[in-house]
């Protein structure tokens, strides 16, 4: 798959520091990732078999704490990486009609967590990708990897400028863009036809924007009980994702 290169905003200074083994395993386990420096405790540490070239630097429990975010269950690894390099949609889209793989744009979801619980759930259910706004989603970090549990690493993840652009593009591979919503009339059985789906997401809190709606081709709900307004943008993510890989 081709890549655009780095992204200009991130500077050797704000390289992402990953935490805890499956980020760090996963991070030293893809060739598309340049990992810089690892720090860990020696018993974390002579369990990895690591190449040379990599610095390391032994320290105890305390030190790798101050290396991460308060609280955060490091497990002994942290890792200083390189951000993957960015891909071009059209790459991602171009795998043929017979690809029946779901995609998943996310509408100004921000939440770190959020989106790594989404990638968790998209290599889960073998989805081609995930597709964000540049300005309007989480960078990658400590804490989204963490919460991806190694799936960062595997799920390719499209940063585009203007997504609905991005929506017509989309459309234009043959994909049925499909926007959950909790006001649409049909469930998402109802309008997931068989083939190339596209599911839309919007933000934790507003929702998908009216202009990301309208680039949609249908609307659907989660056909939830009354007992809660509304799922997690991941739980939604996660159930729509099984819905349509077991379509009948």
């Amino acid at each position: 798959m081709k890549r655009r290169g780095h992204r200009p905003s991130q500077a050797p200074a704000s390289r992402p520091r990953f935490y805890g083994r499956h980020a760090v395993l996963a991070a030293l386990a893809n060739p598309e990732r340049t990992v810089r420096k690892i720090w860990g405790t020696r018993e974390a540490l002579s369990a990895l078999d690591l190449p040379p070239v990599i610095p390391i630097t032994y320290a105890d429990v305390a030190d790798l704490g101050r290396l991460v975010p308060a609280d955060a269950p490091h497990q002994g690894l942290v890792a200083e990486v390189e951000p993957l390099e960015e891909i071009w949609l059209g790459d991602l889209l171009d795998q043929g009609a017979e690809d029946q793989r779901p995609l998943l744009v996310l509408d100004q979801v921000t939440d770190p967590h959020n989106v790594g619980a989404i990638l968790r759930s998209a290599a889960a259910f073998d989805a081609l990708g995930i597709v964000t706004q540049d300005r309007h989603a989480p960078p990658e970090t400590g804490t989204l990897a963490r919460s991806a549990a190694g799936t960062l690493e595997v799920v390719p993840w499209v940063r585009v400028v203007n997504l609905s652009r991005a929506l017509d593009e989309i459309a234009e591979a043959g994909f049925w863009r499909v926007g959950l919503t909790g006001h649409a009339k049909g469930t998402l059985k109802d309008v997931a036809n068989q083939g190339r789906i596209a599911l839309v997401l919007g933000s934790e809190g507003e929702g998908m924007r009216q202009n990301t709606e309208a680039h949609c081709d249908e609307l659907a709900r989660l056909p939830i009980s009354a007992k809660v307004e509304s799922l997690n943008v991941s739980n939604a993510a996660a159930v729509a994702l099984y819905a349509v890989t077991t379509r009948g």
